[in-house]
């Protein structure tokens, strides 16, 4: 009780000189400190995932200059069922973000590495089960309506995909365990190094060597692993206090930890699969091949320019939990403020850019003429994602930092699958808009989410936001007395 209460009092003291510091500020101070705090953190984070995405961008692009059947197949696995697989894993792996943040703040640092090698155990069975898709994707695409030679291709590339999926699980998983304490700066380095490695191996073997399909792959493959191999000698070299070695506590308490991943990945699953259904529908209608290829062209181009917005998303839900931790929810709604403006200016800017360029982005991927027209006809709609993208992403990092997670699983839910596709589908093949309807179906489930976010976020009482970060340090304070008393406990046993 003496812990806690000193702790209240000087949690109360520091909020009240905050908020003192703050008043004293000018406006424009306050916004250029700010905005030097937004990009320290989304200067690394862009800069990873756009690395990321541009060596599978780049792969497309190599892989459509075979031919457009090739392109097609290649679209659908990284579209449809790396995208599936890519939510399970991606979703998953936030779990251990949480657990490693917890443990980095309550100063268990010998814990982080038990819980890295836990979450390898629980992304290595699941992806372990989800093997049959890779074997079986062809018949299982034909099932849904694709075309047999695509469908066939596509089962062709899966095939390749397994690596890239088991790359996967040590990306995702390092980059958070590293990340938890602030050494993404390596993170990044890594991933433009494997960007060159990539451009150069893509151009050997496909180009040069005329390897086809094959050189792409292995070239995707290498390109992925290189900096996986890179992190991995990082942690174990350099990150003493939290990497003791392997060990057999990661083989303890899984079940709770397998738990907790698949609870923490369902807000992330809802969104990342949502496009994937606009890539199986696409496939029913006529001229698929051209259809399919034109959306994959777009979505990647969406993709691409996400990463910017899921930098701002790690962003939000930073600085929105340091400012409530710290005890200043003027300054957790003016960071807000700043980062969803900063975002929206970016996305503002790319949306004339997108509109400008219409089709000509095109040939980039593709020679085929009509490809480019059908990109050229999508291109409002793509410049329109892009400015909804630049809002919503940063939004749902305002409900992660104020730990909402649950909340926004269910606006997903109704906003993506009860409002979006339903009127996509209405609008797509009842009226015969196809490709556009469906998409514009589905753009009005994302603004729909966009308000209702917005408005959560204007109504949320962010003092009392402030009182549950204070019961979350008397927590961790309560940790910590344990531990140097020779009692601490398993943190994933304090989180249950």
């Amino acid at each position: 009780m003496a812990v806690k209460s000193e702790l209240r009092e000087s949690f109360l003291q520091k909020k009240s000189d905050y908020e003192i510091i703050e008043n004293e500020e000018s406006l424009g101070r306050r916004v250029w400190e700010e905005s030097k705090k937004i990009w320290v953190i989304a200067g690394p984070a862009i800069f990873t995932r756009f690395s990321s995405s541009g060596i599978t961008i780049a792969t497309q692009a190599f892989v459509g200059h075979i031919g457009s059947t090739e392109l097609a197949g290649y679209a659908l696995v990284t579209t449809v069922l790396l995208r599936f697989i890519i939510g399970i894993l991606i979703g998953m792996a936030s779990a251990l973000e949480t657990l490693c943040g917890q443990a980095y703040g309550a100063k268990q640092y010998h814990m982080l590495g038990v819980y890295l090698q836990r979450s390898w155990i629980v992304l290595f069975l699941t992806t372990i089960l989800l093997l049959p898709l890779f074997i079986f994707t062809a018949p299982i695409l034909e099932a849904l309506g694709q075309d047999k030679s695509i469908a066939e291709m596509a089962g062709k590339f899966s095939l390749w995909s397994i690596g890239l999926t088991f790359a996967m699980i040590v990306s995702f998983t390092c980059q958070t365990f590293l990340q938890a304490q602030s050494k993404n700066v390596i993170i990044a380095y890594l991933a433009a190094f494997s960007v060159v490695v990539h451009l150069l191996l893509s151009w050997l073997l496909t180009i040069k060597l005329g390897f086809g399909i094959t050189g792409a792959m292995i070239s995707l493959l290498l390109s992925s692993w290189l900096p996986n191999i890179g992190q991995l000698i990082f942690i174990m070299t350099k990150c003493h206090d939290t990497w003791k070695g392997f060990s057999l506590l990661a083989f303890k308490d899984l079940w709770p930890t397998a738990k907790l991943s698949l609870s923490a990945g369902i807000m992330m699953c809802l969104e990342i699969w949502y496009n994937t259904i606009l890539i199986l529908l696409t496939g029913n209608f006529k001229d698929a091949k051209i259809a399919i290829n034109a959306l994959s062209i777009c979505l990647n181009i969406n993709g691409w320019e996400m990463m910017i917005a899921l930098g701002f998303f790690a962003v939000a839900g930073v600085r929105v939990a340091n400012e409530l931790g710290r005890g200043s929810s003027r300054a957790a709604k003016f960071s807000i403020v700043i980062t969803v403006l900063t975002s929206f200016a970016i996305g503002f800017i790319l949306f004339l850019v997108f509109l400008f360029l219409k089709g000509k982005l095109a040939y980039v991927f593709t020679p085929n003429p009509d490809v480019a027209d059908a990109v050229g006809d999508l291109s409002f709609l793509l410049a329109l994602s892009i400015l909804l993208n630049s809002i919503q992403p940063v939004l749902s990092g305002v409900s992660v930092g104020a730990g909402w997670q649950s909340i926004v699983a269910y606006v997903n839910i109704g906003c993506y699958y009860v409002i979006g596709i339903p009127i996509g589908v209405v609008i797509g093949v009842i009226f015969n808009y196809e490709v556009k309807g469906i998409w514009i179906g589905m753009l009005i489930g994302t603004f729909v989410q966009t308000i209702v976010l917005i408005v959560i976020t204007y109504k949320t009482d962010w003092k009392k936001q402030v009182e549950i970060a204070q019961r979350n340090i008397n927590k961790w304070a309560t940790i910590r007395t344990q531990e140097s008393n020779g009692s601490g406990t398993s943190l994933l046993a304090n989180e249950e």
